[in-house]
This record gives C-alpha cells, sequence and structure tokens, in this order.
C-alpha cells in the first residue's frame, strides 16, 4: 500500500491517545491515530467503564437483597435474582455506545484512524499491519500512548482459572468461590462487587492492611464494609500457587502455617505495568525510569519530536491524567506553551464506601516539615447523608498553618467520587479554608461535609 505521512502520529487509541488525537485535529493537524484494540482502550473496554458498571450492579443487587430482608424504609423486594449475562449485555452496550462516540468525535476533528499495532522502525515510521496490508507512516511528530497491561504473578500465570481484570468483567456467572490475590483498589473493587453479586470471597494481601496506596484512616472504614460482608481478608499473607486437583488456592501468612483457599476463580491485581514491549520501543533510543518511559513536564521524551502520555510515563496510571497530558502534548505541537504543572491529580477508589484522595495527606506534610491544621467532618452529622443510609465516613481538609492555603482534602462515604472535583477545584485555585468556609453550599447535600470541615479547621465548626 501507499505510504502515508503526518504532523502527527498517535500510537494507542486510550484516552490519553484519542484525546491527543482530537485535540491535534481540533488545531489543524493532519493527525493520524494507531489503534491495536477498539477506540478507547483499556479504560473504556476492560478497565475503568466495565468496572463501575458491574459495582453499579452489584450495590444495585444487593440492595434488593437488603430489602427483602427488611428494612426501615419500608420497601419489601422478594427473591430477588441475577443474570450475569444480561448484565453483560447491558455492559457492553454502554461501552459500544462510548467507543463509537469516540470515533465519531475523531472523524469530526478529521483524524485518520488505523486499526492495527503499529511497529515503530525509528522515531519517525511506523508499520502497521493492518487486515487490508501493511502501512507503512513517517510523522513528524511521534506520540506514544500505548497504555499498560496486568502484572502477572510467576506463581499465579494468567489462564484458565487464574484471571486479570479483564476476565473479572467478562464472566458469564458469579463464581461459587473467588480468591483475589492483591488487596488494592482494583482487587479490592471487585472482590466487593462479586461478594454482592453472591461469591464467597477471599482477599490475599502482602502488606499489613487492605488499600495500603491510601492511608490508614480513610482506609479503615472500607476495611470494616468488607468484613460485614463477609469477606475474608488475608493481611500479610503471600500467595503460593494453585492446587488444580482441589480448586484450591494456597497461601502462606508471614506467621502461621501454610492455608489453602476455595477457589473456583483466581483473580490476580497485584498491579498493572506500562505496555513498552511489542512495539518497537525495545529499539529506540529512549530514556526509561524503570519499565516506563521517562520524559520531562511538557511530555518530552530523550528523543526529539517523541513524545510520551499515560501508563507507558509510569504511574499514577490514570485515565484522567493520560488525557490531560494527551491535550498538552497536542497543544505544544500546535506551538502553544504548555508545561504540566497540575498542583494535584485525584486519585478515586470505587469500594463501598469510595475513597477520594486529592493532594497530600496531613502525615506526607507533615513529613516536609510543615505546620499544619486540619478540619474533619463525619457524614454521620451530614443531613443527606443521613436521608442516604450513608453515614459512614468523613472528608478532611488539610491545611498550611498561618496561611491556611489548603494542602490536601481527603474523603471516604457513599458517592464521594462525584466531590473529587470540588476538591481539585479548590487546590488548583490556590483556596484557603476561608474560601471554602465562605462558599454557600446547596443544603441538604454531602458537599457541605466540605464547608464544615474546612470551618473546623478555623476552629469554628458549627455542625459538629
Amino acid at each position: 500500500m501507499e505510504p502515508m505521512s503526518c504532523k502527527v502520529l498517535v500510537l494507542g487509541g486510550g484516552p490519553g491517545g484519542y484525546v491527543c488525537a482530537i485535540r491535534a485535529g481540533q488545531l489543524g493537524l493532519d493527525t493520524v491515530l494507531v489503534a491495536p484494540e477498539r477506540l478507547g482502550g483499556t479504560c473504556l473496554n476492560v478497565g475503568c467503564i466495565p468496572s463501575k458498571a458491574l459495582i453499579h450492579v452489584a450495590d444495585e443487587f444487593e440492595r434488593a437483597k437488603h430489602f427483602a430482608n427488611g428494612s426501615a424504609l419500608g420497601v419489601k423486594v422478594s427473591n430477588p435474582s441475577i443474570d450475569l449475562s444480561q448484565t453483560a449485555a447491558w455492559k457492553d452496550k454502554i461501552i459500544a455506545r462510548l467507543s463509537d462516540g469516540v470515533a465519531g468525535l475523531l472523524r469530526r476533528a478529521k483524524v485518520t484512524v488505523i486499526e492495527g499495532l503499529g511497529i515503530l522502525r525509528d522515531g519517525k515510521t511506523c508499520l502497521v499491519d493492518t487486515a487490508s496490508g501493511r502501512r507503512v507512516i513517517t510523522a513528524e511528530h511521534v506520540v506514544i500512548a500505548m497504555g499498560s497491561e496486568p502484572l502477572e504473578l510467576p506463581t499465579l500465570p494468567f489462564g484458565e482459572s487464574v484471571i486479570s481484570s479483564t476476565e473479572a468483567l467478562s464472566l458469564s456467572e458469579v463464581p461459587r468461590d473467588l480468591a483475589v490475590v492483591g488487596g488494592g483498589y482494583i482487587g479490592l473493587e471487585l472482590g466487593m462487587a462479586y461478594r454482592k453479586l453472591g461469591a464467597t470471597v477471599t482477599v490475599v494481601e502482602a502488606a499489613d492492611r487492605l488499600l495500603p496506596q491510601y492511608d490508614a484512616e480513610l482506609t479503615r472504614p472500607v476495611t470494616a464494609r468488607a468484613t460485614e460482608l463477609g469477606i475474608a481478608v488475608h493481611t500479610k499473607t503471600e500467595a503460593l500457587g494453585i492446587d488444580p486437583a482441589e480448586g484450591a488456592l494456597s497461601i502462606k501468612p508471614s506467621t502461621g502455617d501454610r492455608l489453602k483457599v476455595a477457589a473456583e476463580k483466581i483473580l490476580v491485581t497485584v498491579g498493572r505495568r506500562p505496555r513498552t514491549s511489542g512495539s518497537g520501543l525495545e529499539t529506540l533510543d529512549l530514556s526509561m525510569n524503570g519499565r516506563a518511559i521517562a520524559i520531562d513536564e511538557m511530555c518530552r521524551t530523550s528523543m526529539r519530536n517523541v513524545w510520551a502520555i499515560g501508563d507507558v510515563t509510569g504511574e499514577p496510571m490514570l485515565a484522567h491524567r493520560a488525557m490531560a497530558q494527551g491535550e498538552l502534548v497536542a497543544d505544544i505541537i500546535a506551538g502553544k506553551k504548555r508545561a504540566f504543572d497540575k498542583v494535584a491529580i485525584p486519585a478515586v477508589c470505587f469500594t463501598d464506601p469510595e475513597i477520594v484522595s486529592v493532594g497530600p495527606t496531613p502525615e506526607e506534610v507533615r513529613g516536609r516539615g510543615q505546620k499544619i491544621v486540619t478540619g474533619v467532618f463525619p457524614f454521620a452529622a451530614n443531613g443527606r447523608a443521613m436521608t442516604m443510609e450513608a453515614e459512614t465516613g468523613f472528608i478532611r481538609v488539610t491545611a498550611r498553618a498561618g496561611t491556611h492555603e489548603v494542602l490536601g482534602i481527603q474523603a471516604v462515604g457513599r458517592g464521594v467520587s462525584e466531590l473529587s472535583a470540588s476538591f481539585c477545584l479548590a487546590l488548583e485555585m490556590g483556596a484557603r479554608l476561608e474560601d471554602i468556609a465562605a462558599t454557600i453550599h446547596a443544603h441538604p447535600t454531602q458537599g457541605e461535609a466540605f464547608q464544615e470541615a474546612s470551618m473546623k479547621a478555623l476552629g469554628h465548626g458549627l455542625h459538629g
């Protein structure tokens, strides 16, 4: 086929890649997007979106079972059941709508989309094997947005009963027994969902507590809820391997003898790694940061006009970070002066209850030698939370002593993910405690707890 040339070549159709391509097209840059998988990448197809769909279904089913056992609300339900194949069909329709929407946005921005795996021959040339033959593409600028892939344990290679989050989101039936290896946010989100759907769930975590990437104060309500749901938790425990004959997972606590855990399915969620193999990246003269591609504040790599965004550049591996970087790179290529100088990137854990963390925790700020003031307001004192039966959790605000500049905001509770934008806006705008406290928050809403926490940090809380 005839060789192609373009101004911008984007490798990867995930959140970072397609946002970069759309923005470049909007800016009038001749752009080609090479997508090795369905548009939307891991996040849309086998990650963020399908997992939230499954979590929603699990919450609704668990609520139905709750009402079947009697409720103070007066709602009565009998004999609830779940058809996971119907759930999967509903989920797939959402994915298709969103993926088709991305395709439409790319067409509107006049971006050429080529389906296939792109192999970089050098920093300017890419070979793509498509259904209609091999394409050769040369570009002035190359943006690497190949995303990440699940980490595999040597003792538990993926296959048959050992699955990654991708397979866990495509099960046609609820497994009788599910062992989750890795008590981070992916493992706990899916483990809680399947427990609500009826599976017997065991979580095995090597650290001394669940969700070790979040501070302990935030994770306590989640751990308590896991216990309430009947999830068996083994911390400070190593997963040794599978016993196929018994359909069990062998584990070894740091103190004690080996144990066997019943496991029809074993979900391994011990992290993800940048997808830097299989695309010719090994042949390029790129500076690396471990397995990740090293970049500067403008997402430039060590090669001229070769850029990298999203998970392929390492932590934090978050879709919204990739999107922000994608837009940034397109602007810079178009001649705008930009740099990635975000004050905070929100981290959200969609467990039950949810966790949001924006900016540093109090312990992290104190570790820098800074003096702080903090304010915590519990949802147990929030009217809207009471009417939603969502009194578990709190909002915590940390500010610099003296100036009252807000440094970090964390929350745990039902639906707090929707407050993350307010938290980020406060930090990006350089808000002080007085700014938040003086802003009228609608009543009754959970957001009032944000205002109250700021007031408490100032020493004059009104409702707690």
